[in-house]
């Protein structure tokens, strides 16, 4: 398998992952970077294979988080504000 989240993974990381990224692309109305990539990506290569981009988009963020210990931000301006 190409293009996946992973392939080392516990299979129920990636099932909320998939889940968070479907979510996120079709439910969530507030404006985000991720978003709109994803939104992107669907246009040019279709739906499912954006949510799996999203999702693995997701994973290396909450990667990062748990390695220094930051807290999500919505958008960069939130950044700017902390």
């Amino acid at each position: 398998m190409t293009g996946g989240i992973s392939r080392v993974d516990d299979e129920m990381v990636h099932t909320a992952l998939y889940e968070a990224a479907t979510v996120l692309l079709s439910r969530i109305t507030r404006f985000s970077a991720r978003k709109r990539w994803g939104l992107e990506v669907a246009k040019r290569r279709g739906l499912k294979r954006a949510e799996v981009a999203v999702a693995r988009k997701l994973a290396v963020i909450l990667h990062r988080m748990w390695i220094d210990g930051s807290t999500f931000r919505w958008t960069k301006t939130e950044a700017a504000h902390a």
